[in-house]
């Protein structure tokens, strides 16, 4: 007998062997078969979907949950409301916080400013508070007095204002939350993840660096787990900074491992180990992404994370332990970097399997595209940073690089699997508006960027569900609606593939289903 049966519905299967079904049955949380093969089953409940289109659950190969779920719950500046307002939202969170506290603050960018906030300005309104001021690329952040002085001598800042390495000794200073308030995080940024259409994530870094919120974040997730606070599943990518040498037996070539050499794939499948995140370069939005040519209108082209032969090393050694390398590369200069280590890591210790990424590959080259191929890398790129940011991007990347940015076409014409995910919280993490740039190559302001990247809809679908779920190591359970697969779906209120391209990003998510269970919004029974 079926638990369920979902029937009067279009399923977009995303499996080639049956695109399309009009019933799909379950049993103990995977799918059993569709149309004729569930048709006559007896099954305990049956669910009329009134017409809509299900497809595989969302899968966002990269996400910040905790960070984002902090941000929610930070207090929140516009810059576009100018210099004095932001001060003005400082200092009421300041006074709101208990003295000797930290004040965070998010929504940061210095863009429509015009300039960065110095430490001096934070000192008026700090009200004798640390106030941690974070950019919203993750990249950089503007600290006040108080926070300055307990940095070390030689950490570099700018007037208050401290990118990549420097950011991440502030984060140090920062650290830790609570275990409680970051299981909050999770759940509260899981839950916008639902409502979006998304079953499944990867969480892009814990463990250190930029991203870390305690040296016990994993406890975080597992009590989430364990309390049925966590409403997705979760592959945690693990920061390299987390490595240390191993004494391991030599036969067993692990030169660095986190704690009792657990590497990627430890765990089940609601939460699990994932690649190992080496960063390799910064952002665009601070102008810290490495460039192999300076930024238009700057002196500068961005700069590497570290020395290029380190983080070499670290990238051949995960590899040699048998990670999965998810190698941040915004950059195309980091971007060589990183198919360099992964291309010199293959070449001396073969691991054809090991579906390397390169996370962002947001300016691309066209002698790079075959390099992907060569090396077998996959790009894990976010569509939304163009629709939100892409005016900005394309400016100061200048017409002869813009086409290069977010790539999508030149990478499947290479035969290179393309991956779509958002970076959440750096910009709203929408599945399907990101598949809508991806189809159309325009910002919300209308700019075309690098029109002849355009993919296919369908292309686009199987870049946020079955080559997501691969470059996950999920294809065997998610990305498809085939039997044998967990009933992760998303119900939609219309096709993707048969309304206006314009429109995609503003088809309604109805309700998802993880493992067969209705858990957004309920809306049907």
């Amino acid at each position: 007998m079926l638990d369920l049966r979902l029937v009067n519905a279009k399923f977009v299967t995303m499996d080639a062997a049956r695109p399309i079904a009009r019933q799909l049955g379950i049993w103990r949380g995977r799918v059993v078969g569709l149309d004729d093969a569930v048709a006559a089953l007896p099954a305990r409940e049956e669910i009329d979907l009134r017409g809509a289109t299900v497809l595989p659950g969302f899968i966002d190969a990269h996400v910040h949950l905790a960070w984002a779920g902090l941000g929610a719950r930070s207090a929140r500046v516009t810059p576009s409301a100018g210099v004095d307002a932001v001060l003005a939202v400082i200092r009421e969170a300041a006074e709101q916080s208990p003295p000797g506290e930290w004040v965070d603050v998010v929504g940061y960018d210095q863009r429509p400013l015009g300039r960065h906030l110095t430490a001096a300005e934070l000192d008026t309104v700090s009200a004798g508070r640390k106030v941690f001021v974070g950019h919203d690329s993750g990249h950089a952040c503007v600290v006040n007095t108080a926070v300055l002085d307990l940095l070390p001598a030689d950490v570099p800042h700018d007037n208050g204002v401290l990118v990549e390495a420097g950011m991440a000794a502030v984060r140090q200073l920062r650290q830790p939350y609570s275990v409680e308030e970051l299981v909050n995080a999770i759940e509260h940024a899981a839950g916008v993840c639902r409502s979006e259409g998304v079953t499944a994530c990867a969480e892009a870094g814990i463990g250190g660096g930029l991203i870390s919120h305690s040296p016990v974040e994993l406890a975080a997730y597992q009590q989430a787990l364990e309390a049925g606070r966590l409403p997705l599943r979760v592959q945690l990518m693990v920061a390299a900074g987390a490595l240390r040498p191993a004494a391991a037996h030599p036969h067993d070539d692990i030169p660095r491992a986190i704690d009792l050499g657990l590497r990627t794939g430890f765990g089940g499948d609601r939460l699990s180990i994932g690649a190992l995140k080496v960063f390799t370069d910064g952002g665009m939005m601070p102008r810290t992404a490495a460039l192999t040519k300076p930024y238009e209108g700057l002196d500068h082209a961005g700069q590497l994370y570290d020395d290029p032969t380190d983080l070499a090393d670290v990238i051949v050694d995960g590899h040699r332990a048998g990670w999965q390398l998810a190698v941040h590369a915004i950059g195309d200069r980091a971007v060589d970097v990183a198919l360099g280590a992964l291309e010199r890591a293959q070449q001396e210790h073969p691991r054809p399997d090991a579906r390397h990424r390169v996370e962002h590959a947001g300016l691309v080259r066209p002698d790079q595209l075959a390099a992907f191929a060569r090396v077998g890398a996959t790009p894990v790129v976010q569509p939304n940073f163009l629709w939100y940011l892409g005016d900005d991007y394309a400016a100061i990347m200048g017409p002869d690089r813009a086409p290069w940015l977010y790539r999508g076409k030149g990478f499947l014409d290479h035969g290179v699997r393309l991956v779509g995910s958002s970076d959440r919280p750096v910009t709203t993490g929408a599945p399907l508006r990101g598949i809508q740039f991806m189809v159309e190559r325009k910002s919300r302001n209308g700019l075309e960027i690098g029109p002849d990247e355009r993919i296919t809809v369908e292309a686009a679908l199987r870049a946020y569900t079955v080559d997501a779920a691969r470059a996950c190591h999920w294809e065997h359970d998610l990305g498809s609606l085939s039997p044998g697969k967990f009933a992760d779906l998303v119900v939609l209120g219309d096709d993707p593939r048969s309304v206006d391209v314009s429109r995609i990003g503003d088809i309604e998510v109805i309700a998802t289903f993880g493992a067969g269970d209705l858990q957004f919004p309920g809306a049907f029974g």
